[in-house]
């Protein structure tokens, strides 16, 4: 039985104040099925958090930022968790969205009410607690720099 954590990264990717989301799928397998979360995934055997998370966000969003910045790491007993921030510098409509049933640029405030309506699905939908969580102490440490 393998007892490490799963390592994981996550991109903060962030437009005018506003932050982009992905409505997770509705699987029941996946962890936080049909809420709105992070874009990013699980690291492969030896790939460092970094070069994982531009594998993740190409594979999902077709998206490549000039630049990730480490903001911090989420460590408990089944994962570690990398999280990057980067500004978005394309348009929502030039993102091809590969996994997921959408995506959205979500406000502070729609952050910490923690749901959001779909237009696509026509569906208002929760926030992934740990999703909603790093965000909020993104905001605390960089509130309007973004």
């Amino acid at each position: 039985m393998n007892d490490q954590p799963v390592a994981v990264a996550m991109a903060i990717l962030y437009q005018q104040g506003k932050f982009l989301l992905q409505l997770r799928d509705d699987y029941p397998h996946i962890l936080y099925p049909g809420h709105w979360g992070l874009f990013g995934g699980h690291l492969e055997p030896g790939e460092s958090p970094e070069v994982g998370l531009y594998r993740e966000l190409l594979e999902e969003i077709t998206y490549q930022p000039q630049q990730l910045n480490l903001f911090r790491h989420y460590v408990d007993s089944k994962r570690i968790t990398y999280i990057y921030h980067a500004p978005l510098t394309v348009t929502l409509d030039q993102l091809v969205q590969r996994e997921g049933q959408d995506l959205a640029l979500v406000s502070p405030e729609g952050i910490n009410q923690g749901y959001y309506y779909s237009a696509k699905i026509a569906q208002t939908r929760p926030l992934g607690s740990p999703h909603q969580k790093i965000l909020q102490d993104f905001l605390a440490s960089y509130g309007q720099k973004v």
